[in-house]
């Protein structure tokens, strides 16, 4: 890795001198941010920014931009890939694969523990509590990741602005992000700043097989029912992985994808304990896909969890690793770099569009907005606040208001 980088939203700045890191750093940073990181993918996208680039200096603005854009291009969870790029950067497939795994592992346990309780106590009703505290604690927290991500990639390039703004309205009118959005960005990026002199482009496709053992123990595989069949994992197993391979954007774009598999289709939870599933995943820390986790082990235990986590995971793992080199090998070719320019735009345009659907769904009332509104002021006057000590005093406010609120 080059010891200095240019960056790319403003040519006439000085490069910024990189300070040496190690992979064991960059792992036990992940492993922190899998503990602590709340605010799901858009959050913990912006936490990389500011502790990786801006604060450490370990990672180079063009790295982390290139690693954004190829997360908003391959389908799976946003966070992970971003994550996962970074690891390769630093160390190649076995880097990419041990922060994968540190990024992940803090909330999967998590996620087993608060599953094995909610299946002893029969539900999680203060944890919704919680999360009406934490949900306006997080989109402000969103929205100050989404205005120093557009200040950083976006600079003051008018067409870039321009596609952060469709692809924001976009998101907003369809609740859902369109990977065609990207596509065409990054196109019309290219078409406008730097017109191809068309040459060898390539491709390359993965799949995974999850095998899946026939005998396990019956407390292994028992959730809410009986204990599950194999018949039972594998459809775990395939329908897991459709969803980390087919669904693009953040880890919030997979919820109704597995709303209509999990609930109406499967029939294997309830409206009720879907909506507990995804609470589990905001209130704890790491990507909210680890959701998956948490619905896994409902309907078959501790088994079904492993089993759901890795067919979620698996492909994203694959889409982000295997055309890294590639990716990384062309990003600095000025078609490529415009391309990138683009679609960055693009996906930064997307996260300010998924916080404006995420507002209006947690900004619900007048507690909610002024939760929200003090953690802005909060995060613009102390600077250095830690955003996980928000995200315990918003939850437990939370759970006081909701109990109050219910008298």
């Amino acid at each position: 890795m080059a010891n200095s980088v240019t960056p790319t939203s403003d040519e006439t700045a000085p490069p910024i001198e990189l300070v040496p890191s190690t992979l064991r750093d960059l792992t036990m940073y992940f492993l922190r941010l899998g503990t602590l990181g709340f605010g799901g993918p858009i959050a913990l996208a912006g936490y990389m920014q500011k502790n990786l680039v801006e604060e450490r200096r370990w990672i180079s603005k063009q790295d982390y931009v290139e690693g954004l854009a190829l997360a908003q291009l391959a389908p799976g969870p946003l966070a992970a890939q971003l994550a996962i790029y970074l690891g390769w950067v630093r160390g190649g497939v076995w880097g990419a694969t041990l922060i994968g795994f540190a990024f992940v592992l803090p909330s999967f346990i998590m996620v087993l523990c608060l599953a094995a309780l909610y299946l002893q106590f029969g539900g999680l009703s203060w944890m919704r509590g919680a999360f009406y505290g934490i949900g306006a604690a997080v989109i402000a927290i969103i929205g100050r990741s989404v205005w120093k991500l557009g200040k950083m990639t976006l600079s003051k390039d008018r067409l870039l602005w321009a596609l952060f703004l469709v692809s924001a309205l976009v998101t907003a009118w369809t609740e859902s992000e369109i990977v065609w959005i990207f596509l065409g960005s990054g196109v019309l990026s290219l078409v406008i700043k730097a017109p191809p002199k068309w040459g060898r482009a390539g491709s390359v496709m993965s799949a995974l097989s999850l095998p899946v053992g026939l005998s396990w123990p019956a407390w292994s595989v028992t959730g809410l029912g009986a204990a599950a069949s194999a018949a039972t994992l594998w459809s775990i197993a395939w329908y897991f992985a459709e969803a980390g391979a087919f669904v693009f954007g953040s880890g919030l774009a997979i919820v109704p994808f597995l709303h209509g598999g999990v609930v109406t289709r499967f029939h294997w939870l309830t409206d009720q304990q879907f909506l507990d599933a995804i609470a589990v995943a905001m209130i704890t820390p790491g990507p909210v896909v680890i959701t998956v986790a948490f619905i896994g082990y409902l309907v078959a235990g501790p088994v079904g969890a492993g089993v759901a986590a890795l067919a979620t995971f698996g492909p994203c793992y694959f889409f982000t690793v295997i055309p890294a080199p590639f990716f990384r090998r062309f990003a600095k070719h000025p078609g490529i770099k415009a391309f990138v320019d683009g679609v960055t735009a693009a996906a930064t345009g997307a996260i300010a569009g998924a916080a404006f659907v995420l507002g209006r769904r947690a900004l619900i009332d007048v507690p909610t907005v002024v939760i929200a509104l003090v953690t802005v002021g909060l995060l613009v006057k102390f600077k250095k606040l830690q955003e996980p000590l928000i995200i315990v005093g918003a939850g437990l406010l939370g759970i006081l208001l909701k109990s109050l609120l219910s008298v």
